[in-house]
């Protein structure tokens, strides 16, 4: 599956860049994410629970950026075990660009799911992939704008 998006967040482009490579804000963006450690060089561990339809998983897996240019686009990639449910897979192109409210994010997605979530059928996972996308970059956002607030 593939998802493209954008968001424009009212914060300078480093403000935003040092969000995108910040644990705690990750863990906190993150729908369902309970755990995350590591750093951006060295990559993450992630623990994130997710209902999909009938199948409720908790996956755990890694995440690393690499095509890294500094302030300005990233390659993230992560995979991801749920045991008996299966697995997911995917990376994202990540590119920032400086616009007049502040900074835009734009962000290409390729996933891909196997086992007994994959059973549920694209509509269904489309969708859910959608909507996490969706609040991952609402709670990011929210996380950025937040008065006072600093990666």
């Amino acid at each position: 599956m593939e998802l493209t998006g954008s968001r424009v967040i009212a914060a300078d482009r480093m403000t935003v860049w040092d969000h995108l490579n910040d644990p705690d804000t990750l863990r906190e963006s993150i729908p369902g994410c309970q755990d995350l450690s590591g750093s951006a060089e060295d990559g993450f561990a992630a623990t994130v629970t997710q209902k999909i339809g009938p199948v409720k998983a908790t996956f755990r897996g890694t995440v690393t950026l690499s095509d890294v240019v500094a302030g300005e686009s990233y390659r993230i990639a992560g995979e991801g075990s749920g045991g008996v449910a299966g697995f997911a897979r995917g990376a994202a192109r990540v590119r920032l660009t400086e616009v007049p409210e502040g900074t835009e994010l734009t962000y290409e997605v390729e996933a891909h799911v196997g086992g007994k979530i994959a059973q549920l059928g694209a509509r269904l996972i489309n969708g859910a992939a959608r909507k996490m996308a969706d609040q991952f970059f609402d709670n990011f956002q929210a996380h950025v704008e937040k008065p006072g607030d600093a990666a």
